[in-house]
């Protein structure tokens, strides 16, 4: 190392020569001189078992790359170096540096070489492959991922099919594709992988490298060559062969046997002791001896602290933490419950780690300090609120982030609920009720985010402004991308990954706007008055939703439940509600929807439905109703209903029937004039103040009845007959951009076709169209209707969650409606009658134009409307309860 220092040194000096071109030959055989010096070092001890070059080798290298740009072995040498102190140092600096060094190596390939890469060629490929998939195993960001996989492709089409590494970069690139899809749910590429890795190595490959480490002096001095290194990590790469407990215990032995052959600052010393953690783990899984759990949590401890680990340092941590609680479970150590403790504030703060899985460790984190009543637990729970948003967006659409909420579905449903009833427990009602609104309807806030108005930002900075509207926009259609089969539908390509597959450039592409958004939203912050721009509403902002009326937000959780009725000029009010509370709930929802399999004209349905009705006065109703009027709200106002979890699939509106004095039966909505919102915020959006609110509005009627939906012809005579203008598609002309287009100049809609609910694909519930197309939800999502603010929906399932669904995600087509710019909405909870819709049309629209509530914008005269033409509806002979029940007013 002395003599390469030296070198460095002397060659750094005759680098300022070089202007002098007599000595430009011997400057030149001088740098040749230190590359290859360097290089042949890394040949002797093989790749793992370097040390970090000084200084200034590594400036005496870059310096010589600037002037001898076409020298390829000193391009090699200087991207050696650098890559040789990255994995000291993880500086994505030095990273990015070896890797734009490399890359014009690879570019400079000339076309007359055919396809197989010279030496410096292969070479440049394999380290920019290794820094590409190091770099990804470090750090959780999704753009390394995606740049190892396509490292990773493009040196697997490079090499020879009989390439003594081939089989290596096949199993690594099928690795790469198995994290991918763990972490995104994309499949594109990965039974191929799969295939091709499948039987590379196997249980002989291992049985046949242990036995080589059994025989009498297998472990020498000075340390294993690069050969035996690749063979060794062969045999590692069998760890998923070995199940059964007789190799198990075998491969523990050759794993503490082959840690002891490497040298301490080895990249390779971390492998085998990665490796024996996995062997301890599934000893113990087979066992249960405590004496392999013992073995496993000391290894464990030991790998951070090894030089070389390179392996994420998260992963260990939360193993170790899974490994501890096993230990503490059997001896109940208070040790090993401080040390979970501190690991899990270790953990969740590791900014390498993926974002999803520091929010999942952090939930795990809170529920720890909670039940051991651990003054960490508001901590926690902070930190998982903080991280929710961000492994949201983690992915990069809409579709793929929505797999994403389910597959974490257990953390991301019960989060906000909990943290929201320690803090209602703890007497922090108005943080509770800040909680559920950060927490709850995380696509819709994310989408609301990218359409934030600028009109106040233009007038204090036209051009940031401009920018963040450019970015936003940007975002929005990035965001909106249709996903098939996991494989996007995109022709953009991003700078320098021309040929990454379409996905890993829409992840590129959104990391890069999401880094350019925050930057810009930090300098908006930084502006007088801009302070709180798009941070997390507090309580003095949601209250406003209660202005025009009490909001009852109900949270269902496990630890307790409450009910808080939020107002607008005084303190919530909590109701505090039985222990049983929970249980009740579930059973409701689910009795409910066992009863809807048997039809909705059933009778086994119509018994279950009136059941729940009365099991929700019992539960919700009574307490409500009774606090309402000791706060003095009377009947017959405007309230809000904001539930979570399963009540958002529970007609709340119809609570009853209520005991009354004349015998009449009587349902919540008899006393109150009900609305739902999602969020409190969605609900303070509509009710911003329009140009044209009290002109009269126009209506746009879009009609596609088919022969099973005979009296909608009476439906649309009757809105063709109420008196304003009204603009009918039906038929060949309702298309969905006729429909889309036709949106932009009517204020009001209205809806007579077919409501189609996809299970499990929210995004893809429709309106049914002229010939069988769809208008779907993200059809509507991706339309901007500035003027828009009436819509009634006379379809099927247009605000109906599903067993399946995210229930406080609200993703059905009434919510979709609100979102792109509808400020109320009539929606139905389940399939509805067509003659229903001609019953309901004509009471309601004869309200909504009467002449009676001059003053009041028509948007804000639609849930009265609906709530007294729903209970015509309901006097009407032969109307079941499920049919009156249906219709559900949203928003405004």
């Amino acid at each position: 190392m002395r003599d390469i220092e030296e070198m460095g040194v002397l060659c750094h000096e005759l680098l300022e020569l070089l202007a002098d071109e007599i000595w430009t030959g011997f400057i030149t055989d001088s740098i040749t001189a230190l590359a290859e010096t360097v290089l042949a070092r890394i040949t002797k001890l093989g790749w793992s078992q370097q040390q970090e070059l000084p200084q200034q080798v590594i400036e005496c290298l870059r310096e010589a790359n600037k002037h001898l740009p076409d020298w390829p072995r000193v391009s090699v040498a200087l991207a050696w170096s650098l890559f040789n102190r990255f994995r000291e140092s993880l500086s994505t600096d030095d990273c990015d540096e070896a890797m734009a060094v490399l890359d014009k190596i690879i570019a400079s390939r000339a076309p007359e070489h055919g396809l197989i890469p010279n030496s410096n060629e292969e070479l440049a490929l394999m380290l920019i492959t290794t820094l590409a998939v190091i770099r990804s195993n470090i750090y959780g960001n999704p753009e390394y991922l995606e740049e190892g996989i396509h490292r990773m492709r493009t040196l697997l089409g490079a090499v020879s099919r009989d390439h003594p590494h081939r089989h290596t970069i096949t199993t690594g690139l099928a690795h790469l594709l198995e994290t991918r899809f763990q972490v995104f749910g994309v499949t594109e590429g990965l039974q191929e992988a799969r295939s091709s890795s499948s039987g590379v190595f196997g249980l002989e490959t291992f049985r046949n490298r242990s036995a080589s480490l059994a025989r009498p002096n297998a472990i020498k001095s000075p340390p294993m060559s690069a050969v035996e290194e690749s063979q060794h990590v062969d045999a590692l790469l069998a760890i998923d062969c070995i199940t059964d407990i007789a190799d198990i215990e075998e491969a523990i032995k050759y794993c503490r046997t082959l840690a002891t052959s490497s040298h301490p600052s080895d990249l390779f010393t971390p492998l085998p002791a990665v490796a024996l953690v996995t062997f301890l783990l599934r000893a113990f899984q087979h066992t249960h001896k405590i004496e392999y759990l013992n073995e496993l949590i000391a290894a464990l401890r030991d790998v951070p602290r090894m030089s070389g680990a390179r392996h994420p340092r998260f992963i260990i941590a939360r193993q170790l933490i899974s490994s501890l609680s096993d230990r503490l479970r059997l001896l109940h150590n208070r040790d090993d419950y401080d040390e979970i403790m501190q690991l899990f504030q270790i953990a969740v703060n590791d900014s390498h780690a993926r974002v999803p899985d520091r929010f999942q460790l952090s939930c795990e984190w809170a529920s720890w300090t909670r039940y051991s009543k651990h003054p960490d637990t508001p901590t926690a729970y902070e930190k998982a609120i903080s991280l929710l948003q961000d492994s949201l967006t983690f992915a990069p659409t809409l579709e793929v982030q929505h797999s994403r909420l389910v597959a974490m579905r257990h953390s991301y449903e019960k989060l906000p609920l909990d943290y929201a009833s320690y803090q209602v427990h703890t007497g922090r009602l108005e943080q509770a009720i800040e909680t559920l609104e950060r927490g709850r309807a995380l696509l819709w806030s994310e989408m609301r985010g990218l359409r934030t108005s600028t009109d106040q930002l233009r007038e204090a900075a036209s051009s940031l402004a401009e920018q963040f509207v450019t970015v936003n926009r940007d975002l929005e259609t990035l965001t909106m991308s249709v996903v098939s089969g996991r494989g996007v539908k995109t022709n953009d390509e991003v700078d320098g990954h021309e040929r990454m597959d379409p996905f890993g450039r829409l992840v590129v592409q959104q990391r890069k706007l999401l880094e350019e958004r925050e930057r810009l939203i930090s300098q908006i912050q930084a502006l007088p008055r801009f302070e709180g721009f798009l941070k997390s509403p507090q309580f003095d902002t949601v209250r406003s939703a209660a202005s025009h009326g009490p909001v009852i937000i109900i949270n269902h959780c496990e630890w307790r439940s409450d009910i808080l009725i939020l107002l607008h000029d005084s303190a919530p009010s909590l109701i505090i509600t039985p222990h049983d509370f929970y249980d009740h709930a579930n059973s409701l929802r689910d009795r409910l929807l066992n009863a809807r399999r048997e039809g909705l004209e059933s009778k086994q349905y119509e018994d279950a439905l009136s059941s729940v009705l009365k099991g929700l006065y019992d539960l919700v109703g009574r307490p409500v109703i009774q606090r309402l009027c000791q706060l003095n709200v009377p009947e017959q106002s405007r309230v809000w209903l904001c539930p979570t979890s399963v009540f958002c699939s529970l007609p709340l509106h119809a609570m009853g029937p209520i005991p009354s004095d004349d015998g009449m039966k009587q349902y919540f909505s008899d006393l109150y004039i009900p609305s739902y919102t999602p969020t409190l915020s969605s609900l303070i959006e509509s009710r911003k103040l329009g140009t044209e609110i009290f002109v009269k509005p126009s209506i746009l009627l879009v009609a596609h009845p088919d022969e099973f939906m005979p009296e909608a012809f009476e439906e649309i005579q009757i809105v063709q007959a109420v008196k304003t203008q009204v603009t009918t598609l039906m038929s060949a002309k309702a298309t969905p951009t006729a429909v889309l287009g036709r949106l932009q100049d009517h204020r009001f809609a209205h809806f007579v076709c077919h409501g189609i609910l996809e299970l499990g694909r929210p995004f893809d519930a429709s309106f049914k169209l002229f010939q069988s197309k769809r208008l779907t939800l993200l059809d509507i999502v991706r339309s901007r209707l500035p003027n828009a603010e009436f819509a009634f929906l006379s379809a099927c399932h247009t605000a109906e969650l599903t067993g399946e669904s995210l229930a406080d995600e609200a993703l059905h087509l009434s919510a979709a409606m609100q979102y792109c710019g509808f400020r109320s909405v009539v929606g139905t909870m389940w399939a509805m009658a067509d003659t229903d819709g001609r019953d309901l049309a004509g009471n309601f629209y004869k309200s909504v134009f009467s002449g009676r509530r001059q003053g009041v914008p028509y948007y804000a005269r639609t849930a009265k409307a609906l709530r007294d033409a729903v209970k015509k509806l309901r006097r009407k002979r032969g109307v079941t309860l499920e049919r009156w029940v249906n219709f559900v007013h949203y928003g405004a």
